[in-house]
């Protein structure tokens, strides 16, 4: 039987677990959603979501431990996800896997939530290829980096306000989609056609992001003609997010000369993203890694991955949780 991994992912609104061996392949995955709890409250209520872990995270290790015929002793060690994130459900997840690791007697890594979403394209689908120019783009996060190999990265820029899942979400809200938000845009987008001009935030300024004036600018748009066809107005949002994201990764691939373009984070589901990008890649002839749609958004499989990492560079950082944990920290 192969090594294999526990990885614990409670950064926000999903319990995620899985068991992953060093190759990436998954004995066994199961997450809990918590969208029912706070479709109510348009978004994300920390402390509710941190309760909700409290109850989920027992009862599905036990599931995927019994899932995979997995016993405590055959485990290489546990991955948890210490920042960033939702402080009250950074610290479910982390009391969780200290009070494991002391019952169990194995180690436990504090993990990069950023770390795991990198290591997400190599789940099941084999090696990404470097070096590489890396986009995520996820609810809480967007940024783009050259990447030397897995660990090793040149962060080219990051976002000055919302990260564009992040406007994904607000303005599902503001069109009066549910939860989960980028899909229901996603799918309206499909539906609609993109009449109206949005701005395209910073589309000509290097690799920072803003996507706060784009999310406004729906809003206005809606407030002043409250009877806009909505799946028009997300076809324009979307063409307009777009717009952005291929011109950053058009410019990093023009200077960085990546044999690769890889695109992670809950964003990469997007069948609109998904498609861009593989022109991208197919106009400059590069390959592109995308981690498959299922392990796209925040699962306990990434975390496992990048805990392999973690372990082969000798590095054990601490369980603390740090809600705003930057790339550059282990």
């Amino acid at each position: 039987m192969s090594e294999l991994i526990l990885g614990i992912e409670t950064s926000c609104d999903d319990t995620s677990i899985a068991l992953v061996d060093r190759q990436g392949q998954i004995a066994a995955i199961k997450t809990v959603s918590q969208f029912e709890i706070h479709d109510a409250f348009g978004g994300v209520y920390p402390e509710l979501a941190s309760r909700a872990h409290l109850h989920a995270i027992l009862p599905t290790i036990e599931d995927v431990m019994k899932d995979a015929r997995i016993r405590p002793q055959d485990l290489k060690a546990i991955g948890v996800t210490r920042g960033p994130g939702l402080i009250g459900s950074l610290l479910v997840g982390l009391s969780t896997a200290q009070a494991l690791s002391m019952g169990w007697n194995i180690p436990a890594y504090g993990i990069n939530h950023l770390r795991g979403h990198l290591r997400s394209v190599e789940l099941e689908e084999g090696k990404a290829e470097f070096p590489a120019v890396i986009m995520l783009v996820s609810g809480g996060h967007s940024l783009i980096a050259e990447m030397k190999n897995e660990w090793d990265y040149r962060l080219l820029g990051t976002t000055r306000d919302d990260s564009v899942g992040e406007c994904y979400d607000k303005v599902a809200r503001t069109l009066g989609f549910p939860m989960p938000g980028g899909p229901a845009i996603d799918k309206a987008a499909m539906r609609g056609t993109a009449r109206i001009r949005l701005p395209r935030p910073m589309i000509k300024e290097g690799y920072e992001f803003s996507f706060s004036g784009l999310k406004s600018a729906v809003a206005r748009h809606i407030e002043k003609e409250p009877d806009q066809n909505k799946d028009d107005m997300a076809a324009a949002f979307v063409a307009s997010c777009m717009d952005v994201l291929s011109a950053k990764a058009r410019r990093a691939i023009e200077e960085c000369q990546p044999k690769s373009l890889i695109i992670v984070g809950g964003v990469s589901a997007s069948p609109q993203l998904r498609e861009t990008m593989q022109k991208i890649a197919q106009e400059y002839k590069i390959n592109l890694s995308l981690p498959p749609i299922k392990w796209a958004t925040d699962n306990g499989a990434m975390i496992a991955m990048a805990t392999w990492d973690y372990i082969d560079r000798g590095i054990q950082p601490s369980l603390e949780p740090i809600p705003n944990l930057h790339l550059s920290t282990p």
